[in-house]
């Protein structure tokens, strides 16, 4: 089998990415919160510097706008483009989703060498809700190289109205999305799937078993906590993400070993 990927969210300094590194991970992720201010200066060092590394850098970018998303790919450079826009809860979904759709081949076609990656929205374990993540798999699919479920909140009643912890995208709920779609995602993409949603050492192993993902991928598990014990954005706990770089390297040893596939879409 091949390597799994680790993948970790939000490191968004040099220290901290070089650090990350270091703890064999495989992706380290960035944010940029608007279009407004799009270019910044530590960000694009912090890319520098995993350029220096083994690691790839991934960069998220919250906004969709063409013209600027092409600005900012230009100045950064990074490895990976990330898009994360929730889908669901447009009038005109489709729509939507073809101009999502337009703006990832405009980026192959400038930057070839840039992979991209596209969350599909999977609603969270234990709950219902009307989202078709297979669909937008199947659509996002030709234009993407890689896959990210990411848990999409709904709420009691299964309603899926807009009410993420970003407005407009789906992400950092440190929810566990449901598994049981995720596998299934995995099973019918042709492109590497890597498993998001309230992922950490504690439950990686039984994520990578279950799902069978490429990797998996941790944002608000590896923070570290305030004294309330509130993750803090933008701040990696170190020895979180040791540990969970120490569970998915001895699960992958132990799969290969074993002589099993899984994960035989993954690609560092």
């Amino acid at each position: 089998m091949q390597r799994l990927i680790v993948q970790i969210y939000e490191v968004q300094t040099p220290a901290e990415a070089e650090r990350l590194a270091e703890l064999d991970v495989d992706h380290i992720g960035s944010v940029i919160l608007s279009e407004e201010n799009w270019q910044l200066s530590q960000l694009k060092e912090t890319i520098r510097s995993i350029r220096s590394s083994a690691a790839r850098s991934s960069l998220i970018l919250l906004y969709n706008r063409p013209e600027t998303v092409l600005r900012t790919l230009d100045y950064y450079q990074p490895d990976i483009v990330h898009f994360c826009e929730a889908l669901v809860g447009h009038d005109r979904l489709w729509d939507f989703c073809d101009r999502l759709i337009h703006l990832q081949t405009v980026v192959k076609d400038h930057f070839p060498k840039i992979k991209i990656m596209r969350s599909i929205p999977i609603v969270q374990t234990g709950c219902a809700g009307a989202v078709p993540t297979i669909e937008f798999a199947q659509r996002f699919e030709p234009s993407s190289d890689f896959f990210l479920t990411d848990t999409f909140l709904v709420e009691a009643s299964g309603s899926t109205r807009n009410n993420q912890p970003v407005e407009g995208f789906v992400g950092i709920t440190g929810k566990i999305c449901n598994w049981e779609t995720a596998r299934k995602l995995v099973e019918v993409s042709r492109i590497p799937v890597i498993l998001a949603g309230g992922i950490s050492a504690q439950n990686a192993v039984d994520g990578i078993r279950q799902v069978k993902p490429a990797g998996v991928d941790s944002c608000t598990r590896t923070n570290a906590l305030d004294k309330g014990g509130n993750p803090i954005r933008f701040k990696k706990d170190p020895a979180k993400v040791k540990q969970l770089v120490e569970q998915v390297r001895r699960t992958e040893k132990s799969l290969s070993q074993g002589g099993c596939t899984t994960c035989s879409k993954a690609v560092i």
